[in-house]
C-alpha cells in the first residue's frame, strides 16, 4: 500500500525538476524576498530535505531525540551560507535532496508512519508542503521580474 504522501512528494519533486529547468544565471539570482534569491531557496530546500532524511534514518534506528527547533533562526544563520554557494549547485542539490528523502519515505513501514504522524510530524512526511511554498514564492518571483 502506498502512503498518501508519496505522491503529494512526487508531485512536487516534479515540479522542482521542471522549474530548476527553466532557470538560467539570470533568474537564480532573482530576489524572492527577505534577501534570499531563487538560488538561496534552493538551497534552503536542499538544507531541509536533508535534516528530514538524516531524523528519518534516526528514527528507523532508534536514536532520533525530540529537540525544539527555532526555525527562523536557523534560517536567518544560513542564509549567508546559502547565498554563497554556486547557484547550479543550489538547484543539483535541492533535486538531490528531495529524491533522497522521498525515497526514504516511500520504504517506511505503517507502523513507522503511525508513529511518525502521532507525534505530530506532519511535515516530516509530507515534504511536498514545505517545497509547495517555496516553489510558489520562485515562481511569483518569476512572474514578477
Amino acid at each position: 500500500m502506498e502512503h498518501p504522501f508519496v505522491a503529494e512528494n512526487e508531485q512536487e519533486r516534479a515540479r522542482l525538476r521542471a522549474l530548476v529547468g527553466r532557470l538560467n544565471d539570470h533568474t537564480f539570482v532573482l530576489k524572492v524576498g527577505g534577501g534570499w534569491t531563487i538560488a538561496a531557496t534552493l538551497a534552503h530546500m536542499a538544507f531541509w530535505d536533508r535534516l528530514a532524511l538524516v531524523r528519518i534514518r534516526r528514527w528507523k534506528e532508534g536514536t532520533v531525540s525530540s529537540s525544539a527547533l527555532d526555525l527562523g533562526l536557523i534560517n536567518d544563520a544560513l542564509l549567508p551560507v546559502l547565498l554563497a554557494i554556486p547557484p547550479r549547485t543550489a538547484a543539483t542539490l535541492a533535486i538531490e535532496a528531495a529524491e533522497a528523502i522521498d525515497r526514504e519515505l516511500q520504504q517506511l513501514s505503517t507502523e513507522m508512519v503511525n508513529d511518525i504522524q502521532a507525534s505530530g510530524g506532519r511535515p516530516r512526511l509530507y515534504r511536498s508542503e514545505h517545497r509547495r511554498k517555496h516553489l510558489d514564492q520562485i515562481e511569483a518571483a518569476l512572474k514578477n521580474r
